[in-house]
């Protein structure tokens, strides 16, 4: 799989609408590693998960392959960006404690990714990959977001959205292997938190660039039949992980 950068022509809507992560699944990675000196997180796209690897962590490098993303990226003084492809970095060998990729690792060439982690990870050291599947609010307007998902802008997400749809299960992790807790993402989002976050999909994008419109805006209205003007919901993503320690 070749490099793909599917982000950087809406890199400012993409840092404003996406969910965060849950502390629970820091707190759960880092009761696995040993020493909390060196960090990589790849993709790192607008920083969020360097932010918080900086409080815990002596140095983080940051690595993506869109500069509008990482214009848009937190900044604390021992975070390190640059711009690098996942498969072949300038780090050295046995360099890193952790290595985390959120929400990213279906746009690598995995098998290339793995090698590089096995280079540059210590002995012993920790990798970590998640993702977030669908979200869920209440079932009418799941309805309305699954209809879009799948009819309206289904034919124009990238082919590898079907490893994020089957929670990487079917990528191979040449690594030992750690069982990794069931977590969501909760979030309280208004209506429009929502409307910016479905704008957001690469899918989208790809629409509006063939066709010309947002399709959002005809979603919208679907959706606010059933949302009442000023009203916050609760919304869940389900997170999927993958850890385990190089050898």
């Amino acid at each position: 799989m070749g490099t793909k950068d599917l982000f950087s022509g809406h890199s400012k809507k993409y840092a404003a609408f996406r969910p965060t992560y849950p502390e629970a699944l820091y707190r759960f990675i880092f009761d696995h590693v040993a020493h909390k000196g060196v960090a990589w997180d790849c993709a790192t796209g607008n920083g969020q998960v360097a932010r918080f690897l900086s409080e815990h962590f002596q140095k983080v490098y940051a690595t993506d392959i869109s500069q509008q993303q990482l214009d848009q990226a937190f900044r604390a003084p021992n975070i390190f960006y640059s711009i690098s492809p996942a498969e072949k970095t300038t780090f050295l060998d046995q360099q890193f404690d952790l290595v985390t990729v959120g929400q990213a690792l279906h746009w690598f060439d995995q098998p290339k990714f793995f090698e590089e982690v096995k280079r540059v990870g210590k002995r012993q050291s920790i990798v970590a990959i998640w993702g977030y599947a669908l979200l869920y609010i209440e079932p009418t307007i799941d309805k309305i977001i699954l209809d879009f998902y799948h009819h309206t802008v289904g034919s124009y997400w990238d082919e590898a959205r079907r490893m994020v749809e089957k929670e990487y299960s079917t990528i191979d992790f040449p690594f030992h292997e750690i069982a990794a807790p069931k977590l969501n993402i909760e979030v309280t989002w208004t209506i429009d938190h929502l409307l910016g976050y479905l704008e957001s999909w690469s899918a989208t994008q790809k629409y509006i660039q063939a066709n010309g419109h947002n399709p959002v805006e005809k979603v919208a209205e679907k959706i606010r039949s059933h949302w009442k003007t000023g009203e916050s919901k609760n919304i869940r993503f389900p997170v999927f992980t993958r850890i385990g320690k190089v050898q």
